[in-house]
């Protein structure tokens, strides 16, 4: 279990460096800072995004989903704040973004380490 949960923050730190090589609007210096910005957004998925979820249910359903995405993005500005300047993402538009991407490396990384570990 404790296991799974690293290898959760190194593949979630990996899919942030990823995505900040592909934006230059995304800056993030080094593997320490992705891992710790994994572990901010990893707390604040647990304490603030069902919060935010709850709020903005109606919304959710209205787009079909879709609006989790905005969820995703501003956890990830608020994960900004919290590190400082060695993350910046300069826009909302580059964190959501930033956040579609995030969500479909991690699902892609998630399910390859599965499979492997399975195997």
């Amino acid at each position: 279990m404790l296991l799974r949960g690293i290898l959760s923050l190194v593949l979630n730190a990996v899919a942030l460096i990823v995505v900040a090589q592909l934006f230059d609007n995304f800056q993030l210096e080094g593997f320490g800072t992705a891992l710790l910005a994994a572990l901010i957004l990893a707390v604040l998925n647990v304490i603030v995004k069902p919060i935010l979820v709850i709020l903005t249910l109606p919304f959710t359903i209205l787009t079909l989903g879709l609006f989790l995405f905005v969820i995703n993005a501003v956890t990830l500005m608020i994960t900004q704040g919290v590190i400082g300047d060695s993350f910046v993402i300069n826009g909302f538009g580059t964190a959501l973004l930033a956040a579609v991407i995030l969500s479909i490396l991690n699902l892609l990384l998630n399910r390859l380490v599965k499979d492997t570990l399975t195997s």
